[in-house]
């Protein structure tokens, strides 16, 4: 069944994501360019794994179609909890990240910070769910049975 396979990769990618976005949230990132964009692409990287493992789960024949709707539904999963608690922690937080430098540079154009913090939970799911299906497709297409 796909759609047992998308769920339980993504329930065991949703625990790795909520322990990355806790190390992320703590890690004093503001201001270092060079470690954010690390961390947005250990994420992804973290993502195509989980999209992986759903194709592993997938029972087989496999095909790079079904890889990447389990990976889909796997990351689609992950993401939205995540994103939903990121939101929270930031918006928690928010006084911290408002005096950040990136955060009054951003306000100063006019950009609202929390229509910024609002961005990247929509974003989340839809980048995790994008990468987590081509590692489904991925996987699939190289393992088929």
């Amino acid at each position: 069944m796909a759609g047992k396979a998308g769920l339980k990769a993504g329930l065991i990618g949703l625990a790795i994501m909520l322990v990355m976005s806790l190390v992320n949230h703590l890690l004093p990132i503001a201001g270092n360019t060079v470690l954010m964009l690390a961390i947005c692409g250990t994420d992804l990287a973290i993502y195509a794994g989980i999209g992986a493992l759903a194709g592993i789960f997938l029972a087989p024949p496999r095909s790079p179609g079904k890889g990447a709707g389990v990976g889909a539904i796997a990351g689609l999963i992950s993401g939205i909890v995540v994103g939903v608690v990121g939101f929270i922690m930031v918006v928690t937080g928010v006084s911290s990240v408002l005096s950040s430098p990136h955060m009054q540079q951003a306000i100063e154009p006019g950009l609202d910070p929390m229509t910024i913090i609002a961005i990247g939970a929509v974003c989340n799911p839809l980048l995790g769910a994008g990468a987590a299906a081509i590692g489904g497709a991925i996987l699939a297409a190289a393992k088929p049975d």
